[in-house]
C-alpha cells in the first residue's frame, strides 16, 4: 500500500526528472567540461596557431576540465563557458580565428585586449554571438573595416575597439545605433574620418556612460545634427581628445548632449577663443582637459575672473587642465577655492611675470599633480611653509624658483613609520629654474620613492651620497656637481642616466656594480672630468641605445664588451685619449646610426667592416685620430649616411669614386 508520504516522494522525483530533461544545466555537475565546448575550444585553439611570448601553457590546453584553462571562465552553476578572456596574455597569432566560437552558446565576454592578431580582419561571424555583453578587441593589432554585422548584438553593454591603428577603418557608424544597450564604447585611434554620422549616432545611444574617441580624425559635427541631439543622463566620460575639432563643431553640440559629465576631455583639437562659461554649468563634472587648444582669454579679462567663479561653484571638481593654450595675464587667487582639486596643470601657457604665492594653494588639501612648467611663472613661498597637499608629481620646469633651493619641497618627501616607509613624490622636474645653491643635506636620504629626477640647466652644486642612488630617471645635467660617480639602482621600468657637463671626476668603474644595469637605455658621462681605463663590463647593459662618454680624459683601449650593446644606436666617445685599433667586436652594434670618435687617438686602418656590418649609420667622424691607409671602398655601402668625417688624419690615397653617388651633397 503507498502512503500519501511515499506518493508524494514519487510526485518530487518525478518532478526532478522531467525538470531535468528541459533544464539539463541545472541537473549536470558544473565541474565538469562540456564535452562539445570541449572540441570547439581545441578547434578555436588549433586556428589560431599562437605563439606564446610569456605565461606558461597559455592556450595550450592539455587537460580534460576545459573550465580550468587558462583564459576560460565557467558558469559555476551550469558549467557552461561564458567567459574567454585572453587579455595581457600575450599572443602573436598566425592564423584565423575559428567559427567553432558559435558553439560556445552561452559566451557572453569575449575579450581579446593587448594581443597581436597579425593585422587580421575582424572575423564577421563575431555578429552571430548573439549573447556577448562585452566585446573587446582593443589594441589587438587587427585591421578594419569593423564588420556592420556586429550591429546585431543586441545585449552587447561594452563595446572596445580602439587602439588597432590608422589602417582600422571603421566607415560610418549607423550599425552602432542598433546597439541600444550600450554602456561603453572605445573607439580610439582608429580612422572615423568618413563617419559623418558620428554625433548623431552617439546622440541615440539611451544608456551609454563611457565613450572614447580619441585621435580619431573626426568629421566636425553638421548643422543637421545638432538639430536632432538628445541631452543624456548617462554619459558621464566622454573622450574626444586629438580630433583637430574647432570650437564651432563641438561646442554647440557638447553643451547639448549631456548634463551630467564627470569627466570631458577635448585636448589637442582646434578649439579657439574665450574658454566659455557653459563648461561651470555642468554641476557634475570632475574632470576637465582643454590642453593643447588655442584658448584665449576673454577681452581685458585677469585669467580665472569667468571660467573660475563658475567652475567654483562645482564641489567635486578634481582635475583642471588648460595647459598649452595662450592664456596669459595673471592667475587669480580665487583658484584655491577649488578645494577638491586633485591635478592642476597650466603649463606651457604665458603668465610672464605672474607671480605665485602661498595664497594660491591655501585650499588645495587634496592637490596630488602640480604642473606650471613653461609658464615662467615666479614662485614667491617662505622657506618655512608647509603645504598644506602631499604631491606625487612635481612638474615646474622654466619656472622661476631661486636662487636658492626650495626648501618646501622636503615637506613632500613622504612619511616614516615604525613599519614601513609612505612614498609621496615619484615625479620632480625642477629644470631651467634659475637655482643657484647647493644642494640640500637632506635631499638624496628624503626621497625613497621618488623614481625622475629633473634638476638639469641650473647652478646647483653638491657630490652625490656614497650608498647607491635608487632611481629609473635621472638628469641632473649642465650643473655644477662634483665628486666622484657613485653607484645606481635601477627600478624594474626602462630608465635613463645623463650626468653630462658637470664636474665630475676619478674612475667610472662603479658602472660595474650598478644594479638592475639591464634597464638602462641612455647613459650619459660627457663633459666631466672623469679619467682612466673604462671598465670592460658593458655586458650588463643589453637595452641600452644611447652611451656618451665623449669629452673626458678617458684613456687606454676600446672595451671589448661593446659588442655586448646589441641595441645601440648612438655611440660618443669623441674628445678623450682611446688609443689602439677599432676593436672588432664593435661591428655587433648593426642598429648604430651614429658614431663619434672623433680627437682621440685611435689607429689602424679604417675598417671595411664599417661599410659592412654598420648599414643604419647617418652620422660618422673618425676626425682628430691617426688612421691611416686608404678609404676602404665599402664605406660607399652606408646608404643612409649623411655626415662623413675623416679629417685630420694620416690617410692617403684617393677618395673612392663611389662616394660621389653615395653621399647626400654630392647628388645631383
Amino acid at each position: 500500500m503507498i502512503t500519501m508520504s511515499s506518493t508524494r516522494s514519487r510526485k518530487l522525483v518525478l518532478f526532478f526528472a522531467i525538470s531535468c530533461l528541459l533544464l539539463h544545466e541545472i541537473c549536470t555537475d558544473a565541474s565538469v567540461c562540456k564535452e562539445s565546448e570541449r572540441k570547439a575550444l581545441l578547434e578555436f585553439k588549433h586556428s589560431l596557431q599562437a605563439t606564446v611570448f610569456s605565461g606558461n601553457d597559455a592556450l595550450f590546453w592539455i587537460s580534460e576540465e576545459c573550465c580550468l584553462w587558462r583564459g576560460v571562465y565557467c558558469n559555476s552553476f551550469t558549467g557552461y563557458v561564458e567567459m574567454l578572456d585572453f587579455s595581457y596574455q600575450p599572443l602573436v597569432v598566425a592564423g584565423t580565428i575559428s567559427p567553432s566560437l558559435l558553439k560556445l552558446h552561452h559566451l557572453t565576454s569575449l575579450n581579446f585586449s593587448s594581443n597581436d592578431f597579425n593585422g587580421s580582419l575582424i572575423p564577421e561571424f563575431f555578429g552571430s554571438l548573439k549573447k556577448l555583453k562585452l566585446l573587446d578587441l582593443s589594441n589587438a593589432n587587427f585591421r578594419g573595416p569593423i564588420p556592420s554585422l556586429l550591429g546585431n548584438l543586441s545585449m552587447l553593454e561594452t563595446l572596445r575597439l580602439g587602439g588597432n591603428g590608422r589602417v582600422f577603418n571603421v566607415g560610418k557608424l549607423e550599425w552602432l545605433s542598433h546597439l541600444s544597450r550600450l554602456k561603453e564604447v572605445d573607439l580610439s585611434f582608429t580612422n572615423l574620418s568618413n563617419a559623418n554620422d558620428w554625433s548623431q549616432v552617439i546622440s541615440h545611444l539611451p544608456l551609454l556612460q563611457k565613450l572614447s574617441l580619441r585621435h580619431c580624425d573626426l568629421p566636425s559635427i553638421s548643422s543637421s545634427s545638432l538639430s536632432i541631439a538628445n541631452s543624456s543622463t548617462s554619459l558621464t566620460y566622454l573622450d574626444l581628445s586629438d580630433n583637430n575639432l574647432p570650437s564651432s563643431a563641438i561646442y554647440p553640440w557638447l553643451f547639448n548632449v549631456s548634463s551630467n559629465l564627470v569627466s570631458l576631455n577635448l585636448s589637442s583639437n582646434r578649439l579657439k577663443g574665450p574658454i566659455p562659461e557653459a563648461f561651470g554649468n555642468m554641476m557634475a563634472i570632475q574632470e576637465l582637459y582643454l590642453s593643447d587648444n588655442l584658448l584665449i582669454l576673454a577681452e581685458n579679462q585677469v585669467w580665472g575672473d569667468s571660467v573660475l567663479n563658475e567652475i567654483e561653484k562645482l564641489p567635486d571638481f578634481m582635475v583642471l587642465d588648460l595647459g598649452y593654450n595662450l592664456l596669459n595675464g595673471s592667475i587669480s587667487k580665487s583658484i584655491g577655492q577649488l578645494s577638491n582639486l586633485q591635478v592642476l596643470r597650466l603649463a606651457g601657457n604665458s603668465f610672464d611675470g605672474d607671480v605665485i604665492s602661498e595664497a594660491h594653494f591655501s585650499n588645495f588639501t587634496y592637490l596630488q599633480k602640480l604642473d606650471l612648467s613653461y609658464t615662467s611663472l615666479t614662485l614667491k613661498l617662505n622657506s618655512r611653509w608647509t603645504p598644506p597637499f602631499q604631491l606625487t608629481q612635481i612638474m615646474l620646469c622654466s619656472c622661476k624658483l631661486g636662487p636658492h633651493f626650495p626648501d618646501w619641497i622636503r615637506t613632500q618627501m613622504g612619511i616614516l613609520t615604525p613599519d614601513h616607509y609612505i612614498s609621496y613624490v615619484e615625479y620632480l622636474d625642477i629644470s631651467a629654474s634659475g637655482i643657484s645653491d647647493s644642494l640640500p643635506y637632506w635631499f638624496w636620504g628624503s626621497f625613497h620613492g621618488l623614481k625622475y629626477i629633473n634638476m638639469s640647466f641650473n647652478q646647483i652644486s653638491g657630490t652625490f651620497p656614497n650608498n647607491s642612488i635608487h632611481i629609473s630617471h635621472l638628469d641632473p645635467s649642465s650643473n655644477n656637481f662634483s665628486g666622484p660617480l657613485t653607484r645606481f639602482s635601477l627600478d624594474y621600468n626602462m630608465g635613463t642616466i645623463n650626468l653630462s657637463k658637470n664636474k665630475f671626476t676619478g674612475s667610472v668603474s662603479p658602472i660595474c656594480n650598478f644594479t638592475g644595469a639591464v634597464f638602462l637605455t641612455l647613459f650619459d658621462l660627457s663633459n666631466n672630468l672623469f679619467s682612466g681605463v673604462v671598465p670592460d663590463c658593458f655586458g650588463s647593459f643589453p637595452f641600452l641605445t644611447a652611451l656618451n662618454l665623449g669629452d673626458n680624459s678617458f684613456s687606454g683601449s676600446l672595451p671589448s664588451s661593446l659588442r655586448s650593446l646589441i641595441s645601440l644606436e648612438m655611440l660618443s666617445l669623441r674628445g678623450n685619449k682611446f688609443s689602439g685599433v677599432l676593436p672588432s667586436s664593435l661591428q655587433n652594434c648593426a642598429k648604430l646610426k651614429f658614431l663619434a670618435l672623433s680627437d682621440n687617438e685611435l689607429s689602424g686602418e679604417i675598417p671595411m667592416w664599417i661599410g659592412q656590418k654598420l648599414s643604419s649609420l647617418v652620422f660618422l667622424s673618425l676626425q682628430g685620430n691617426q688612421f691611416r691607409g686608404r678609404i676602404p671602398h665599402q664605406l660607399c655601402g652606408l646608404k643612409y649616411l649623411q655626415i662623413l668625417d675623416l679629417s685630420v688624419n694620416k690617410i692617403s690615397g684617393t677618395i673612392p669614386p663611389c662616394l660621389n653617388n653615395s653621399l647626400p651633397w654630392q647628388k645631383k
